[in-house]
């Protein structure tokens, strides 16, 4: 009786590598989220990599969701100064304030055209009456000016007045002897001259 031996199989045996210690990463306990991790190379550990996505999240929910937009005001700063403008964020609000530089002054223009003349303003009241001067130099004399226009009655008058400017040279009432005397001719000679200054106008 034949009898079967099984045939055994080699086994094979896995080469035997020595046990290496597992690479171990310590994870510090994270708050925020840090760029520098994981580190290259490194194993993906959950609770590390859990951290990061929670510090990622709360980044995002940290963002102000902005619903209006204020200008806050506006200052003027010397000339070539650098414009600024500085930015906040308050309650969704996102606010401005604006440095502007003062423009340096520039050159005179030219003269504009003479504008239309306005109409005349309600007269001031009178001021106070100022002291006197003091008197100023005598001037020359002019030029004779032309004789006045004479009218009719002007010279009529005058005409009318004449015989009576020898009304105030009495009567000589002298009886002349003859001959005369130096002293009776001296007589008539002076009421002569007094009848001529009388006439004399």
């Amino acid at each position: 009786m034949n009898s079967t031996i099984p045939q055994t199989r080699a086994l094979k045996r896995r080469p035997k590598v020595s046990a290496s210690p597992l690479l171990h990463v310590s994870r510090p306990a994270l708050t925020a989220f840090n760029p520098a991790l994981p580190v290259d190379d490194s194993l993906v550990v959950a609770g590390e990599l859990r951290d990061q996505f929670n510090g990622l999240k709360d980044l995002i929910d940290a963002i102000q969701t902005l619903s209006n937009a204020v200008v806050e005001g506006t200052s003027t700063l010397p000339p070539g100064s650098p414009a600024t403008v500085t930015l906040s964020v308050s309650n969704g609000t996102l606010n401005f304030s604006f440095g502007i530089p003062q423009g340096i002054s520039g050159g005179d223009g030219g003269q504009g055209p003479q504008g239309e003349q306005g109409i005349q303003g309600e007269q001031g009241i009178q001021g106070i009456q100022g002291e006197q001067g003091i008197q100023g130099y005598q001037g020359e004399p002019g030029v004779p000016g032309a004789p006045g226009e004479v009218t009719n009655a002007a010279l009529s008058a005058a005409i009318a007045g004449t015989s009576s400017n020898s009304n105030g040279v009495a009567l000589l009432g002298l009886v002349v002897s003859d001959p005369p005397t130096q002293s009776e001719v001296q007589q008539i000679v002076n009421k002569l001259d007094e009848l001529i200054t009388a006439l004399r106008r």
